[in-house]
């Protein structure tokens, strides 16, 4: 079986993604690849367009979404508690777990929003059947926690997840783009692999195509933030390791 590539932000990640669903589709068959994932930050309008890009090339589409996690309840908007929000990648895996993302992601929208679409532990365990969950990046709550030196509440995390998912339905996400920060956690990541029988799953965060195009996702976080290429200080990529890898 071919990697599939579970962790992708496609243009309609707005202003955080520059990788064209028709070019993803078809660089993914380009790299022998059976299937492929959606994983915008937060929505899910990008879905139909992938779903017929995926189907053109052959390609079986995996319906997902990033989400943005709620400092304490959805509904709780407090400018000092609640702006913190972590990230947690939800994956279908059949009909219903499509229906049930549509549910999660639109709440986020409807009771959920501060600054971004927010969703809570309440709303994931209403409507968990028939979605995998994954642990997410370097801000997904399990890996911010052990970024912290928090170990304990990472592990309480992770397993408070695996319980509203299931067993078989959360997975510890590994990440190497050649951040400093990844290398770091990954003794306590193996430690909590092996503490808790929590499954892990290799992925990269895509967000542009082909590794040349980081330039152009380097243009769009400026537009997205207000900023010039010219300006130091300012919210960018780390690299250029953020594109949709092959196999090897």
């Amino acid at each position: 079986m071919a990697f599939t590539h579970l962790h992708v932000h496609t243009e309609y990640s707005l202003l955080d993604g520059a990788a064209s669903v028709k070019k993803l589709a078809a660089r993914a068959k380009e790299l022998g690849m059976d299937s492929l994932a959606i994983t915008d930050h937060g929505v899910m309008f990008g879905v139909i367009d992938f779903y017929r890009a995926c189907l053109e090339e052959g390609i079986k589409p995996i319906i997902g979404c990033e989400v943005y996690t709620a400092a304490r309840s959805r509904f709780d908007k407090d400018s000092e508690k609640d702006k913190f929000m972590g990230h947690l990648v939800l994956l279908a895996k059949d009909n219903g777990g499509y229906r049930n993302l549509m549910k999660i992601v639109s709440e986020g929208y409807r009771n959920g929003f501060y600054y971004k679409p927010r969703v809570d532990k309440e709303l994931l365990r209403e409507y968990s059947e028939g979605i995998i969950a994954l642990s997410a990046c370097l801000a997904g709550n399990v890996q911010h926690n052990l970024l912290n030196g928090d170990y304990l509440s990472a592990r309480k995390e992770a397993l408070e997840l695996r319980e509203i998912f299931g067993d078989e339905n959360f997975y510890l996400e590994l990440q190497d783009q050649g951040l400093e920060e990844e290398a770091r956690i990954l003794p306590d990541m193996k430690r909590l692999h092996e503490e808790t029988g929590i499954p892990f799953v290799a992925t990269n965060d895509v967000h542009y195509v082909m590794q040349e195009d980081a330039q152009a996702q380097d243009v769009l976080m400026c537009i997205q933030t207000a900023s010039t290429i010219d300006e130091d200080n300012r919210m960018r990529f780390p690299n250029d390791q953020f594109y949709l890898k092959s196999e090897e």
